[in-house]
């Protein structure tokens, strides 16, 4: 038996019909190692050689090797969903088949599959009424009623965050349902009885946030977005803008043309055509990818998942319901993108949190909300936080940790939480500050490099420019200090550029992708080298006045 030792969570086998006591314990260790490498989740296609051929099995083997792939799911606490059959044309009288099987292993300790999708779109696309209708379970009635839902549950989630973005969660359990509000139930009730969760981060539509589009792409690291376009008003407004910046921040993204019920086949046709040039354009390169049954909907999921320039295209209706339950389908195989490796990797790096959201909580006292970028970080650890104006680090205790609204005591790199950090003074916190553990001994900048290029620019860009700089959550004013090389910039040209932020000095790291606007003036790029100050532990004790901690 030569076991295939590839990468990844899709397992071919030709078949598993009353395995020897050996050979089952083989295909049981085999399965977790596929579970453990897509994060949960595995694919099995029974039926097929190793090396891809499709053979095909009779209806009798095929059952016995399901039975086998029940029990294998079972020893190791998974649960298994049929995906989808397909007959092989070959030369015998016996219909042969071969079947994909979903496994997904229903988390231990709390965690559940996490996916983040950021979604985009016009401003009348149509994007709430579809996260309405997805997450509560109930058609559109062609008025917003299903967005009035979505909106009622903005309040829960956090108060205080208007126009901005909102999150909203699609649970699945570990058979593909959707659980979720539809029996009016709570988040806590969808997190405890989802093995996978989706994670909807809906950003602002509207030209003037795009700003706070910006800030939710970058900081909220989402795994895939979701371009919503109208299928009656086609490519507009900011559309292009946003598939630009989905573009430029190399997320996967997937389409989605709403609201075909209001027009004719012929129009949605022209809107698709529409997207499909401009993903086939030289400056996207995109594989656009028409999902119009369910079996295109799983391969699309695996497909996207593997080579990042596929698109899938889904087109649908909340109103009617029409090809809603493709994106269903399709969202629930959706994989985690990173694998445990890298995860490994960056868990075993110093803690390091980025603080995206600041608010005070009665009788919890200050909480943060972000994303751990690496490392772990527990209950009852000390950490600091930093720089503050003067460029130094304070530290703190966190308290304890909240993970999609449920208690979490250990949280792992690429997870985001919410972090309550009792009596801490919140007048001390802002956006983009980094809490890390004390001996990473962080650098912390006000005049950096990057390397750029000049998406867009109206006049020269030189020397003396301002513009707003985003790196990941932090968000400043900068200065262009010098241009390497070159007197001033034009669009499309890249050079390496010093900037000095305005106010007070961030912290970033080398490689930190970069993206600055200013008017019109867009650019993109990542971070070269760090004019560092240092922060020395004295620093440390002296920010330490009285009353502002208690242990």
């Amino acid at each position: 038996l030569s076991d295939q030792a590839e990468d990844g969570n899709i397992e071919y086998k030709l078949k598993l019909v009353n395995p020897s006591q050996y050979r089952f314990e083989h295909l049981v260790t085999q399965m977790k190692w596929r579970l453990q490498e897509g994060r949960g989740e595995a694919v099995y296609q029974i039926g097929v050689e190793d090396n891809g051929l499709l053979v095909g099995l009779s209806e009798e083997e095929m059952r016995a090797s399901l039975k086998t792939l029940r029990r294998m799911a079972e020893k190791v606490g998974a649960d298994i969903t049929v995906l989808r059959e397909r007959e092989v044309d070959y030369d015998s009288d016996v219909p042969r088949k071969i079947t994909e099987v979903l496994v997904r292993k229903v988390p231990d300790n709390q965690q559940f599959l996490d996916l983040r999708v950021a979604v985009l779109g016009n401003v009348d696309s149509g994007k709430s009424t579809l996260l309405g209708v997805l997450t509560q379970g109930e058609l559109d009635n062609g008025r917003g009623r299903a967005r009035l839902n979505l909106f009622r549950h903005l309040h829960e989630i956090q108060s205080g965050r208007t126009s901005s973005i909102s999150f909203e969660i699609l649970g699945f359990n570990s058979k593909g349902e959707v659980v979720n509000y539809s029996d009016s139930r709570t988040a806590e009730e969808i997190c405890e009885s989802s093995s996978k969760m989706i994670t909807f981060i809906d950003l602002a539509g509207h030209h003037k946030y795009l700003k706070t589009t910006i800030f939710g792409l970058t900081s909220y690291c989402p795994d895939f977005a979701m371009l919503v376009v109208s299928a009656n008003t086609g490519i507009a407004g900011t559309t292009r803008e946003h598939l630009g910046l989905a573009m430029a921040l190399k997320v996967p993204f997937f389409i989605v043309i709403s609201k075909v019920d209001l027009c004719s086949k012929a129009t949605v046709e022209r809107t698709v055509k529409q997207l499909e040039r401009i993903l086939k354009q030289p400056g996207c390169n995109k594989l656009p990818l028409l999902v119009n049954s369910d079996d295109d909907a799983v391969t699309a999921a695996q497909q996207f998942a593997q080579s990042p320039n596929i698109t899938p295209i889904f087109t649908l209706s909340s109103v009617s319901g029409e090809n809603l339950d493709l994106l269903k389908v399709f969202l629930n195989i959706l994989p985690p993108l990173t694998n445990s490796k890298e995860q490994e990797e960056l868990m075993q790096q110093l803690t390091e949190f980025q603080v995206d959201e600041i608010y005070t909580v009665p009788e919890v006292g200050t909480v943060v909300g972000g994303t751990l970028s690496s490392g772990i970080c527990r209950e009852g650890e000390n950490l600091v936080v930093g720089p503050t104006d003067d460029g130094k680090f304070l530290r703190l205790k966190v308290c304890s940790i909240q993970r999609n609204r449920s208690a979490c005591r250990v949280l792992r790199a690429g997870q985001a939480a919410t972090l309550a950090l009792g009596p801490f003074d919140r007048s001390l916190l802002r956006k983009g500050m980094v809490m890390v553990s004390p001996e990473m001994n962080p650098t912390i900048c006000s005049v950096f490099e990057a390397e750029i290029v000049l998406l867009f620019h109206a006049t020269t860009f030189r020397k003396g420019f301002q513009v707003t700089v985003h790196v990941g959550n932090v968000r400043q004013t900068a200065i262009v200090e010098k241009i390497h090389g070159k007197d001033k910039l034009r669009t499309g040209e890249k050079a390496v550029v010093c900037f000095r932020f305005i106010k007070h000095p961030e912290y970033l790291k080398i490689g930190a992708k970069l993206l600055f606007r200013e008017g019109v003036t867009k650019g993109i790029g990542h971070v070269t080298d760090l004019q560092a100050i240092t922060t020395k532990e004295n620093s440390l004790e002296e920010s330490l006045g009285p009353g502002q901690l208690s242990f």
